[in-house]
């Protein structure tokens, strides 16, 4: 399943050159606004030590890791959802994303201009919520405005959705964000369809000076940050550092990051968020061929875990052959997993727990 995170901001804040980190993609990145225009798509390698590990057992010929999108979204700026510098293509492409990683600037350097002319992490989350905000406001009063009619005519099913727009629209207008109403999964269903962007969920990425990533919590701009968005996860991250890291080898990187001190890399720290955020889980297949990670969301079935591999898998499921992971290590082979009963047979309404070690039969 392709899983995609939209990275938004206001221009100049460091997106592009942490999106560049981030996916190694090569997007453009300059200190001038609206860089981006067209949103460049970075595909990340999801770091899984259990790959590795499984790999070894099965001396397996190619490992495959799943894999997160990251989609670098032009600079928002104040009037986007007026159609400002572009806002209306821009708030298009995020609408097409899972998920939004929000990145502020956290850090003084005034060879770097801000598009308000200052550094004030508070003022420019609240202007990209605010448009994001004002573009579901529209979307809102839009489709009531069509579905008012068809209410009005006596149509069931339109008045049904007039009861969850008014509320929506209320709620929109006290500058709140969809995420934040409650609704029934009735009333999400009957508002799926409009993609509505503050419904979406958000992570904040705050952009700090190499100088601060080992104790972020010391920059006033971080603390104005979480403050702001409270409740919301916000990930501490030098867009700098980054950059340096991701033209490294792999050993290099954890030498590099170590004579910083810091443990892991800003980019561990956004997969790890957004895997959460999306409640995503990962389950294994190996074998001598290759060992493979696949993601579903939290609570899949083992048919709907098979659907990742292929629709057949899914249509034609028969049992899956579950392995934890753990037994797996502990053990050492399939052979002994088995010989100590570690191997369970599972059918149709078996959830998929995060480290499962699977082998689906199944019939078309």
């Amino acid at each position: 399943m392709a899983i995609n995170i939209g990275i938004v901001g206001l221009p100049n804040v460091g997106k592009s050159t942490l999106f560049n980190a981030l996916s190694a993609a090569g997007a453009e990145s300059a200190n001038f606004p609206f860089c981006t225009i067209e949103p460049n798509i970075g595909v990340v390698a999801v770091p899984d030590g259990r790959l590795d590990q499984l790999a070894n057992i099965f001396t397996s010929e190619k490992i495959i890791p799943t894999s997160l999108e990251f989609v670098d979204i032009a600079g928002l700026v104040k009037g986007a959802s007026e159609g400002e510098g572009l806002g209306n293509q821009f708030l298009g492409n995020i609408r097409e994303c899972n998920a939004i990683a929000h990145v502020v600037r956290c850090f003084d350097d005034d060879n770097i201009v801000h598009v308000d002319g200052s550094v004030d992490p508070l003022r420019d989350s609240e202007v990209i919520d605010t448009e994001l905000g004002l573009a579901d406001l529209a979307s809102v009063e839009k489709r009531m405005n069509r579905t008012s009619k068809m209410a009005r005519s006596g149509d069931k099913d339109a008045r049904a959705d007039m009861e969850v727009l008014e509320p929506l629209l209320a709620h929109l207008n006290e500058g709140k964000s969809v995420r934040s109403m409650e609704l029934s999964d009735d009333q999400r269903l009957r508002i799926s369809d409009m993609h509505l962007l503050t419904d979406k969920p958000v992570m904040y990425l705050a952009n700090i000076s190499e100088a601060d990533a080992v104790n972020p919590d010391a920059n006033p701009h971080v603390q104005k940050l979480k403050e702001a968005v409270a409740g919301a996860p916000v990930i501490c991250m030098s867009a700098a550092i980054e950059a340096e890291i991701s033209q490294l080898e792999e050993e290099e990187q954890r030498e590099y990051l170590e004579s910083l001190g810091l443990s892991e890399s800003g980019l561990d720290k956004v997969i790890r968020e957004g895997y959460k955020l999306l409640d995503l889980i990962t389950y294994l297949t190996a074998g001598p061929k290759e060992t493979r990670a696949w993601t579903v969301k939290r609570g899949s079935s083992a048919p709907e875990a098979a659907g990742a591999i292929h629709t057949d898998f899914q249509r034609g499921f028969i049992k899956a052959e579950v392995i934890k992971f753990d037994d797996f290590v502990s053990l050492g082979s399939e052979v002994a997993v088995k010989a100590a009963g570690k191997l369970r047979i599972e059918g149709k309404e078996y959830t998929v727990v995060d480290g499962d070690v699977m082998h689906f039969r199944f019939n078309v």
